[in-house]
């Protein structure tokens, strides 16, 4: 199983970004998909999950109402929708997968995790 990040770059703040998460020979509709992030000198933090049972969704508390998480059944794809970034948003964002049904904890034994992509926020 290869797990691919994309669609990072550099983005002014107030602008939007679309990750992507995509697996190869797997199929994540299957699966919790979860996006973490970590920014230099700082642990990893969780930033949403997507449950494979009920599709329930959970946001770290820092991206509430500006990040929204979602599926794409038929591309084989779980995304990011990323609004309003703030330069405190700056990190590297990997998806990573696990075989729990829903989202209840960052902390969750997520089995699977693909590179990151660099998202910069910056004037």
């Amino acid at each position: 199983v290869q797990l691919q990040a994309s669609g990072g770059g550099l983005v002014q703040p107030g602008g939007s970004l679309r990750l992507s998460c995509t697996a190869s020979e797997f199929n994540l509709n299957y699966v919790t998909v979860g996006w973490f992030r970590q920014a230099p000198g700082k642990e990893r933090e969780g930033v949403s999950c997507i449950g494979s049972s009920d599709s329930s969704t959970m946001y770290g508390d820092s991206v509430k109402a500006r990040f929204a998480i979602s599926r794409d059944n038929a591309a084989n794809t779980v995304y990011l929708q990323m609004n309003s970034l703030k330069p405190e948003d700056t990190a590297v964002y990997y998806c990573a997968f696990g075989f729990f049904g829903t989202c209840s904890s960052w902390r969750a034994p997520y089995s699977e995790w693909g590179q990151g992509t660099l998202v910069t926020v910056s004037s």
